[in-house]
């Protein structure tokens, strides 16, 4: 696995400079153990959702950024171009989370208006329901 500055350089310049170079001492555990936690919590909670919403277009963009980071730390690492398939992975991940947030998936709802209509022959109550969209 790279370390250094070969890992997420913008980040880790950026926490330098603000004085937090101590944690690059916790980096292993973060790409190692960390990631792939949080990335298979989210791929179940989306799975989740996919189920209870049923808005299939935004399950599948909302599975795909966890499976692709995924695929890249296991499977995918020692191949060249998996790197921009693991940044990719992250940020469908932060673009998908912040829509969730921005715009919610909106609960089915059937408009149905119903005509009900009692009739009695013979001493039975009929019902004939007739619905419109």
């Amino acid at each position: 696995m790279a370390s250094g500055t070969a890992c997420l350089p913008a980040l880790r310049s950026l926490a330098s400079a603000l004085g937090l170079g101590f944690f690059s001492h916790f980096e292993g555990i973060a790409v190692n153990t960390l990631l792939p936690i949080f990335a298979s919590l989210e791929l179940l909670v989306n799975l989740y959702n996919w189920h209870k919403n049923k808005n299939h277009t935004r399950a599948v963009f909302s599975i795909l950024g966890p499976v692709a980071v995924l695929l890249t730390l296991y499977p995918l690492w020692l191949y060249d171009w998996s790197t921009y398939l693991f940044y990719f992975g992250i940020c469908l991940m932060v673009v998908m989370s912040v829509l969730d947030i921005v715009k919610p998936v909106r609960e089915q709802t059937c408009n149905v208006w119903l005509i009900a209509v009692v009739e009695t022959i013979n001493g039975q109550c009929l019902l004939f329901a007739q619905s419109h969209p």
